[in-house]
């Protein structure tokens, strides 16, 4: 009877374990309620995001339903046929509101793909480096070393005016200029992680490296992956509105916040400022959101840094 019991009882030991970890975690991070706040922001922006076409009054992808004539109306006008525009509308007559829902959508589809994309390839690479060591990993922590040592904005500009618009070309410029960041810092978490007994323990059992690394190094590494995986997805959320801005991003028939703010720039001296200052604020609200998540789950994981 103890022996049928004994191979289930660790496993739900450990997850009361986590349970309670992720309990302790949660109130250290709900002790700041301005972190607390910025959550819930998050999780509302990424449901509108997600559920867009159902929330959003308008499709602004429908020609059908968009009329020139109702173009660079204020907020709260009304159309002929009854359509409130809360927010006004554009140049094109798109409802701002519905621009700017289909606009956060896209803004943060960029930005949280790249940011996987680029945790991908830099965990990788760090931690190939800080395992296997010597040559492998000297080379790649000089291929690290170059690609942070140019601006990020300036290489995705080189980048894209080599490769052209497009959404899946931003991504790849923005994972080419996030992915040494998640290297270099998981790189040094890993080094010391590689020297602690549980992985010695794992090479005198004689486990694949693969199942060391990814299997047993890679775990303790999360910290830091998600803390600075968060911080990167606003950085690439900023730096795709900074290139839609100048005209090397998305092209026109898919608009960021970044796009419809540079649509909007030209109107400001007319006095139409919902059409640039709108977008503007949501951008500001989105970034600002995600970096009060990302710094307070740098105290909740590490509390050293805590004050």
């Amino acid at each position: 009877m103890n022996s049928e019991i004994s191979p289930t009882a660790p496993a739900a030991s450990s997850s009361t374990v986590d349970e309670s970890r992720l309990r302790m975690l949660w109130r250290e991070y709900a002790e700041r309620r301005g972190a607390v706040v910025a959550l819930i922001v998050c999780v509302v922006l990424l449901a509108a995001a997600i559920l867009a076409p159902i929330i959003a009054p308008q499709n602004p992808y429908d020609l059908s339903v968009i009329d020139i004539f109702d173009s660079r109306l204020p907020p709260g006008s009304v159309n002929p046929a009854g359509f409130t525009y809360w927010l006004g509308t554009d140049g094109q007559g798109r409802d701002m509101l519905s621009a700017m829902i289909y606009g956060l959508r896209l803004s943060l589809f960029v930005g949280v793909l790249s940011g996987l994309l680029a945790i991908s390839a830099g965990v990788t690479v760090g931690l190939i480096a800080a395992y296997a060591g010597g040559a492998v990993d000297a080379l790649l922590m000089r291929v690290v070393d170059f690609m942070l040592g140019f601006p990020a904005i300036l290489v995705a500009l080189i980048l894209l005016a080599v490769l052209g618009q497009g959404v899946d070309k931003v991504i790849f410029a923005l994972v080419m200029v996030q992915w040494a960041y998640f290297a270099r810092a998981v790189r040094g978490t890993a080094m010391i992680e590689r020297n602690k007994e549980y992985v010695e323990a794992a090479i005198s059992l004689g486990l694949s490296r693969p199942r060391i690394v990814f299997g047993h190094i890679l775990p303790n590494c999360m910290p830091p992956i998600i803390v600075i995986g968060t911080m990167q997805i606003a950085h690439a959320i900023s730096t795709e509105a900074t290139l839609s801005f100048l005209g090397l991003g998305l092209p026109i028939t898919e608009p960021s916040l970044g796009l419809l703010i540079a649509n909007g720039f030209s109107f400001l001296l007319s006095g139409l400022y919902w059409i640039s200052v709108f977008p503007g604020l949501l951008l500001l609200v989105t970034i600002f959101s995600i970096n009060i998540v990302g710094d307070r789950l740098r105290d909740v994981l590490n509390p050293r840094l805590q004050k």
